[in-house]
C-alpha cells in the first residue's frame, strides 16, 4: 500500500513541478516588467533629492550611494524649510499646475461627452454622407491623428490671433478637445458595440425614448469604457507640450512648458527638473490608482484595444 502511494506521488510530481515552474516564470516576467515600467518614476523621484555630483555619478540608492537632500524641492519652494515662506517660484508652479489641471480636466471631460455621443450614433445608427458609411466616418476620425502637429502650427497661430485665443485656457481646452476626440470616439465605439442592442429595444418597448434608454440603460454599462477613455485623454492633454509652448506665453503656460524651461547658462538643473516632473506626474498616479477598477473593467470589456 505504501509503495503504491509513493508511486502515485512520484508520478504526480513532474506535472506539479512543471505547473509551479510555469507560475514562477510568469510572475517573474511580470515583476521584471513592473520594475522596468516603474524605474523612470523611481529615477525621477530619487534625482529630486540628489546633489549635482550624485546626479553626474549616477548614484541610485538613497542612503547607500548618496545622502538625500532637498535641493530640487527647495528650488521650487516646496522643501520643509521653504514651504511656509513666500516663494515666487512656488507661486509660478501653482499657477502652471492650475493651468494644466483646468485645461486637461475640461478638455478630457468635453471630449468624453462629445465622443461618447458620436460613438453611440456610429454604433447604433446607419449614416451616409455621399459615399461614406459608418466605417468610413470612423476611419476619418482616426485619420486626423496622422497629421503631424507641426503642420497645424501656423494655421492655429493665425486663427487664434484672429479669435483672441492666444495665451488663454479656453484656447487650449478647445484645441486639446479636438486632439483627443478621435481616440475617445474609437474607444467608446468599441464599448457601445459590446452592449447588446436588445437592452435598448426592451427599454423602448417599456416606453423610454432613445435618450432615456441611452442615459438610464446604456450609459451605466459603458461607464468603465468612458473612465478608461477619460484617463487616456487626461494623460495625453496633461503631458502635451508642443501647442502649450506655441500658443501660450505667460497666462496659460502649463507644467510641461515649465519642466522644459529648467535650463540655464550653467546647463540643465536636473534636480529641479526631476522635482518638477515628479510633482507633475503625481496627480496622474493618484487618479490612476483611484480609478483602477474602472480601467480594468474597461479593458476587460474591450474598450481599450
Amino acid at each position: 500500500m505504501s509503495e503504491q502511494i509513493f508511486h502515485d506521488s512520484a508520478h504526480d510530481s513532474p506535472p506539479r513541478l512543471k505547473w509551479w515552474m510555469g507560475r514562477a516564470a510568469i510572475y517573474g516576467a511580470l515583476i521584471l516588467w513592473a520594475v522596468i515600467c516603474l524605474f523612470p518614476i523611481y529615477w525621477t523621484a530619487t534625482t529630486s533629492f540628489k546633489m549635482a555630483p550624485d546626479v553626474m555619478k549616477g548614484n541610485m540608492i538613497p542612503w547607500v550611494d548618496f545622502t538625500p537632500k532637498w535641493l530640487g524641492w527647495k528650488s521650487l519652494g516646496l522643501s520643509p524649510d521653504t514651504i511656509w515662506t513666500e516663494s515666487t517660484v512656488r507661486a509660478e508652479f501653482l499657477k502652471r499646475f492650475m493651468n494644466s489641471a483646468i485645461t486637461a480636466l475640461a478638455s478630457s471631460t468635453l471630449a468624453v461627452v462629445l465622443g461618447s455621443l458620436a460613438a453611440y450614433g456610429l454604433s447604433r445608427f446607419s449614416y451616409r454622407f455621399g459615399v461614406m458609411r459608418n466605417s468610413d466616418i470612423s476611419f476619418f476620425f482616426l485619420s486626423q491623428l496622422i497629421l503631424p502637429p507641426v503642420v497645424l502650427a501656423l494655421p492655429f497661430l493665425v486663427l487664434y490671433k484672429e479669435l483672441a485665443l492666444l495665451d488663454t485656457r479656453i484656447g487650449l481646452i478647445l484645441l486639446y478637445t479636438l486632439t483627443v476626440l478621435p481616440i475617445v470616439i474609437w474607444i467608446m465605439r468599441d464599448a457601445f458595440a459590446g452592449i447588446p442592442t436588445e437592452l435598448e429595444e426592451a427599454a423602448l418597448v417599456d416606453g423610454l425614448s432613445i435618450w432615456g434608454a441611452f442615459l438610464t440603460i446604456i450609459l451605466p454599462l459603458a461607464l468603465p469604457g468612458m473612465v478608461a477613455a477619460f484617463i487616456l485623454s487626461l494623460v495625453l492633454t496633461w503631458n502635451e507640450y508642443f501647442f502649450a509652448a506655441l500658443l501660450t506665453s505667460t497666462n496659460a503656460n502649463t507644467l510641461p512648458v515649465m519642466v522644459a524651461s529648467q535650463t540655464g547658462s550653467q546647463g540643465i538643473s536636473w534636480w529641479s527638473m526631476a522635482a518638477l516632473s515628479f510633482a507633475a506626474i503625481l496627480p496622474l498616479i493618484v487618479v490612476g490608482v483611484a480609478l483602477e477598477r474602472y480601467i480594468i473593467k474597461g479593458m476587460a470589456a474591450g474598450a481599450v484595444k
